[in-house]
């Protein structure tokens, strides 16, 4: 293998903490050099040896880092991966990568100009149940699709103690580019851009300013209809996927475990790491010409977040195609933005 990436966190908070150290540390192509830690030094303790910077410009200065995970709050994206690669250094952006498809054609010219690369951040592609929606949807079983729904739902009522999820003046606040840039981007790998989208934001919560409801209808050619949405007030949530098509259906529960794992402590190497319980298979429910009904559970592959990291490094090193497109993620601003 090649020489590890030296890799700086611009933030260890829970994206830091949860979603990217625990990668970089396993991944022999990668070496966690630092992180920037405004106040409270913690980083240290977890990884032994990783230098703590008290701003993002020492950090950058850093001529040794390759790589800068841009983990920051949604509205500073842009700005802070535009000086990162103003320091030649390649960027892995947290969603969304930017607020606006200005900022990321701006982002992805500059990214060509100085020869270095803008990749993603869209970990829910290679969460154990999208992956196995994923499959149903490629083996054909279904037939023709007629439609499709995606949802990300919790329960939260009171406002997030983090104010910049919940200042209406700060680009990318509320549920929609909070929750929404994950379920987007799983449809549009799947179905591609729509010919038109139909949204609806609402706030419910009490004292809300931004939105905590978000539902967006993507309509396809040939007739699927894709609806996308998610809510801060659901106490019980239904099937995060369901899929109908001409030749049955699929519905599937949101049991990806990868997070909760990480967050307890649990290492990507683990042998236990990424598997679904058993209860939590997907129903697959197919109708034969006859009018047979056929119907069974189809269990999960394991959860694999660390398949991005790879993808990461052989873009960085080798220079193979990042699976999260430029064109992708211009769509899901499109819809975002409108």
């Amino acid at each position: 293998m090649s020489t590890p990436i030296q890799t700086g966190l611009l933030a260890y908070g829970l994206s830091g903490r949860v979603f990217h150290a625990p990668f970089l540390a396993a991944h022999p192509g990668f070496r966690l050099r630092a992180v920037v830690e405004r106040s409270q030094q913690r980083a240290a303790a977890d990884y032994p040896g990783l230098v703590s910077y008290g701003s993002v410009e020492e950090l950058l200065h850093d001529s040794a880092i390759e790589l800068v995970v841009v983990n920051t709050p949604s509205h500073t994206h842009f700005e802070l991966a535009q000086q990162a690669l103003q320091a030649g250094k390649h960027v892995l952006m947290e969603k969304p990568v930017c607020t606006s498809v200005a900022e990321l054609t701006a982002l992805f010219a500059l990214a060509r100009t100085v020869g270095r690369h803008v990749l993603a951040y869209q970990n829910r592609r290679w969460d154990s149940d999208f992956q196995l929606v994923r499959q149903v949807v490629e083996s054909g079983q279904l037939g023709p699709l007629t439609e499709a729904h995606f949802r990300f739902d919790r329960y939260k009522l009171p406002l997030n103690t983090k104010q910049f999820k919940e200042d209406p003046a700060l680009r990318g606040s509320g549920l929609l580019y909070d929750l929404g840039p994950h379920v987007l981007d799983q449809a549009l790998s799947l179905f591609g851009p729509p010919r038109r989208v139909r949204k609806t934001l609402a706030a419910h919560r009490p004292g809300s300013r931004v939105d905590d409801y978000f539902h967006l209808h993507l309509e396809y050619a040939g007739g699927l209809n894709v609806f996308v949405g998610g809510s801060l007030l659901v106490a019980a949530p239904g099937p995060a996927y369901a899929l109908h098509g001409t030749g049955g259906s699929f519905t599937k529960t949101r049991a990806d475990v990868q997070e909760a794992q990480l967050d307890h402590g649990l290492s990507p190497l683990d042998a236990a790491y990424g598997h679904e319980p058993a209860v939590a298979e997907g129903r697959l429910t197919l109708v034969a010409e006859d009018g047979t009904r056929t119907e069974s559970a189809v269990a999960a592959p394991r959860g694999n977040y660390a398949a991005l990291f790879e993808a990461v490094y052989q873009a960085v090193r080798h220079g193979q195609p990042f699976p999260v497109r430029e064109d992708e993620l211009r769509w899901q601003l499109e819809a975002l933005e409108m």
